[in-house]
């Protein structure tokens, strides 16, 4: 075993930038002080002796699990940046690649977050477990708010721990034996988790893609919205709109299509809405705004890009009574199973500042932090515009997707990243259709976002 020495160079975590330059902006713009980390880094090396005399348990490897290909797209993009700054320990990385944000949670979410903790402290503020599927205050608040007049009860809804965990716990209702599509490119839980579920087969290295999975190619010609008639039939499709990683917003013609498409195949449609918020165009906000989708689809949504959530975590789902599998039974009730059997609910603190987040202040604050990066993608947008690229997103969502038309996503990344210094994601990491871009997310300081945008200019012009 040898290990390196402290390494005096800070490193921050790969969803934060680290370069922060002076700046005359107010004070939702000015440097963000980070404290300096030292970082040991040990390196482990096993002999040829120790490898023969490894102690191996009798129980075999989880098949499905082995069927992933490489790394999940997110903790590689951040290994390339950690190797990068081994190379070059005193580069001043921005980080526009994961789309974690970076603005401070506004003070009346907070304040009720600790309100709520500091009660705990007492007899009378001390709760325990709460229930598994909500406080019904937050649960009734979130109908109110976001499903008024569509026919969601308080009931129809599920509070969790964010999106991306009620995904995996849905793939748990739905098993191994259901056939999936997913839009193509698309954010990769989708896939990741489909396949450790065992409903797909192989990795085809040839096309790209998994074996049983329908990938619906979402490309600049078609509007980013798949052509139904050419998408075979599956029990399971996974919709994002606005999306991540295109940006693209389904319309409600669109929508439509989409619903009577899982009609007509008596299939169920699990919509992301985690970026509805960022909706500039009158589309829906919601797939429960069109007609007859409380009987084919399921909706999750979060706080993270709205409130700044992503490590306070909190999200929900929305399963309306009405939807039913083949044989009648409700699909509420088998996911309300599942919640009870592998959570315990959400954090009581976290729901909150939920709560917090519902109020008119709440919403109001949502909102100012939500147009802050807006308008960093439109900063992002018109770069790229005047470099001459072919640019997609940044409109309805918090991503700007741009084309590189005959070159490999990994590579745009790595030269990218060698010559500036900037953390993107390649697009191949969200699905086949996804090669030959890149996705630059708005989530960053304001002057990091303009750093990071003087440097694009000096590559690309």
């Amino acid at each position: 075993m040898s290990l390196m020495n402290n390494l005096s160079t800070s490193m921050i975590s790969s969803s934060s930038s680290t370069f922060f330059a002076p700046t005359s902006f107010n004070s939702r713009t000015q440097s963000v002080s980070v404290p300096l980390k030292s970082i040991n880094i040990v390196k482990c090396v096993a002999t040829p002796q120790e490898q023969q005399n490894a102690y191996k348990t009798k129980v075999s490897r989880n098949a499905n699990i082995a069927k992933l290909q490489a790394g999940y797209l997110f903790p590689e993009v951040a290994r390339r940046r950690a190797a990068h700054l081994l190379k070059y320990p005193n580069a001043q990385v921005i980080s526009l690649g994961i789309g974690d944000t970076t603005e401070p949670i506004p003070d009346v979410i907070t304040s009720a977050m600790a309100k709520r903790s500091h009660a705990l402290s007492t007899l009378e503020g001390y709760s325990g477990y709460g229930a598994e599927q909500g406080e019904k205050a937050l649960r009734a608040a979130l109908a109110s708010t976001f499903y008024r007049n569509l026919g969601i009860e308080d009931d129809d809804i599920f509070v969790s721990d964010g999106a991306k965990c009620d995904i995996s716990r849905l793939q748990v209702v739905f098993g191994s034996n259901v056939t999936m599509a997913v839009q193509d490119p698309s954010y990769p839980a989708y896939v990741d988790s489909s396949v450790i579920m065992g409903q797909t087969g192989q990795f085809q290295k040839d096309v790209e893609k998994y074996g049983n999975i329908e990938y619906m190619r979402c490309t600049p010609e078609n509007g980013f919205f798949p052509d139904l008639s050419k998408v075979a039939r599956t029990d399971i499709i996974f919709f994002c709109s606005p999306n991540n990683p295109t940006g693209a917003a389904a319309t409600r013609e669109q929508l439509t299509r989409l619903v009577k498409f899982a009609k007509d195949n008596g299939s169920i449609i699990v919509y992301d809405s985690a970026y509805a918020m960022y909706m500039s165009d009158d589309n829906p906000r919601s797939i429960f705004e069109i007609p007859g989708a409380k009987e084919v689809a399921i909706e999750t949504a979060s706080f993270s890009k709205y409130a700044g959530f992503t490590g306070v975590r909190l999200g929900w789902t929305v399963i309306p009574k009405q939807l039913l599998f083949s044989d009648g039974f409700p699909v509420a009730k088998d996911f309300n199973r599942i919640v009870c059997t592998c959570f315990n609910g959400a954090s009581n603190i976290a729901q909150a500042g939920g709560l917090a987040c519902l109020s008119s202040e709440g919403l109001e604050a949502m909102q100012e932090v939500i147009g802050f990066y807006k308008e960093n993608t439109k900063i992002i947008v018109e770069t790229f515009n005047s470099l001459g690229f072919k640019v997609y997103g940044g409109k309805n969502a918090p991503y700007v997707w741009v084309h590189f038309p005959g070159r490999s996503s990994w590579d745009v990344f790595s030269e990218i990243l060698e010559k500036t210094h900037i953390v993107t994601t390649p697009g191949s990491g969200f699905g086949p259709g996804g090669e030959g871009f890149i996705r630059v997310s708005a989530f960053g300081h304001r002057e990091n976002v303009l750093e990071a945008c003087r440097r694009f200019k000096q590559l690309y012009n």
